[in-house]
């Protein structure tokens, strides 16, 4: 087993997770992610394979039918797949989150509803809270949700749905004009439920189609068109309106937790691409592993791989022992998205002209590692949540 990014004090139980889940990524994952990323096909098979392992189940409690696993399991499974290729992450990533939120928010009812069924992977989660020009000013969120008899009219547009087209229940924030002085008190969170597939899914809910983009290909991106879609009010995560906020701001502590696996794992693989090519490809004599700029090269590139690996699995077992890791999150996703570019580029060179070559890893990992310096969160939100929890902790007392 290599080196870099093991993990202490794992139990029996998640290391034969992990060892199979990584003879997966090996075996099922890694000959097949170039052709299917280069064709933007989605990944069926692998799906399949996930819920035949019972991966869509792994943080659902056992009671429902799951794993019952701890978040640090789950993010060092996310560490694995996306080693092998960052859109089958995605497939489960969103998934997680609206389990997770169902878990720890949802009524009785909507977790005897759900979660049986999402562990299996028939029922698939999306996670939808960003809209067009929004940004990450949550609080100006404009889709709107008005009560009409013994239930709601929701309309308005959401964007950035990962897995949009192909699950079957999004966890959405809407506004709920609820007469809070503050903004966020006036957000609550619906349980969607919708046929999988594109166009006019139900009435008044449209799925208009997936959005070309430069990389993480494969996975589905697309916008939630509402209007006048008409939802019950028992299908308001934990039955109360106004509390739509809180609940997504814990799904996304998670989130960023899952994008900082992304990032370590897409840094792996790109480190071990670039010290195989390095100890393959000879220059004046001598494999080009054995020039000092290449050798401190690839130095650099294990040291970032081993913080990231590290300050990832330290916010997971934070959030796993209960406590707030909202700072530590930050500081994870910041730290593993930002060496990930570092680290696949300090790769790209490492292979010369062939990097930008489609016949080499390298180039798809290129396209790949951009997404999550952006995704639940930019590194200046990151740094905002970081040095406001700081101030809290070290302000001065007046």
């Amino acid at each position: 087993m290599a080196r870099l990014a093991q993990t202490a004090d794992l139990t029996d139980i998640q290391q034969e997770i992990l060892s199979t889940v990584r003879s997966f990524v090996d075996k099922e994952i890694i000959p097949h992610a170039q052709e299917l990323e280069h064709a933007d096909e989605y990944p069926q098979e692998i799906v399949d394979g996930l819920k035949e392992l019972g991966i869509f189940g792994l943080m659902i409690p056992e009671e429902y039918g799951g794993l019952g696993e701890s978040l640090l399991t789950y993010a060092l499974v996310v560490e694995e797949i996306a080693r092998g290729w960052m859109s089958v992450s995605g497939v489960i990533n969103t998934h997680f989150i609206v389990a997770y939120m169902i878990r720890q928010h949802g009524t009785q009812e909507q977790k005897e509803h759900f979660l049986p069924r999402m562990a299996t992977g028939e029922v698939r989660g999306a996670f939808s809270m960003s809209e067009p020009g929004l940004g990450s000013d949550v609080a100006g969120i404009r889709t709107k949700a008005v009560e009409d008899g013994d239930g709601y009219v929701i309309d308005g547009q959401k964007m950035w749905l990962t897995n949009g087209g192909s699950s079957t229940l999004v966890a959405t924030l809407v506004r709920t004009d609820l007469g809070a002085d503050k903004a966020h008190q006036n957000l609550t969170t619906f349980l969607v439920e919708k046929p999988a597939g594109f166009g006019t899914v139900a009435p008044g809910l449209t799925i208009p189609g997936k959005i070309d983009k430069m990389g993480y290909k494969g996975v589905d991106t697309t916008e939630l068109v509402f209007d006048g879609y008409r939802i019950g009010a028992d299908m308001i995560l934990g039955g109360e309106p106004g509390r739509g906020f809180a609940q997504m701001m814990d799904g996304v502590e998670v989130g960023r937790v899952n994008v900082a696996a992304r990032a370590c794992g897409i840094s792996i693989r790109a480190f071990e691409l670039a010290v195989e090519y390095a100890q393959q490809r000879e220059t004046f004599g001598k494999p080009i592993v054995q020039h000092q700029a290449i050798a401190f090269q690839l130095a650099e590139m294990a040291t970032k791989v081993e913080a990231a690996h590290l300050m990832m699995v330290n916010a997971a077992r934070l959030k796993d022992a209960g406590k707030r890791n909202d700072v530590e999150a930050g500081m994870a996703k910041l730290i593993a998205s930002e060496y990930c570019a570092e680290v696949t580029t300090q790769s790209f060179r490492i292979h010369g002209g062939y990097g930008y070559s489609k016949e080499y890893e390298i180039e798809r990992l290129m396209r790949e590692a951009p997404f999550l310096l952006i995704g639940e969160g930019t590194s200046e939100i990151q740094k905002t949540i970081i040095s406001r929890g700081l101030l809290k902790e070290y302000g001065l007392k007046r």
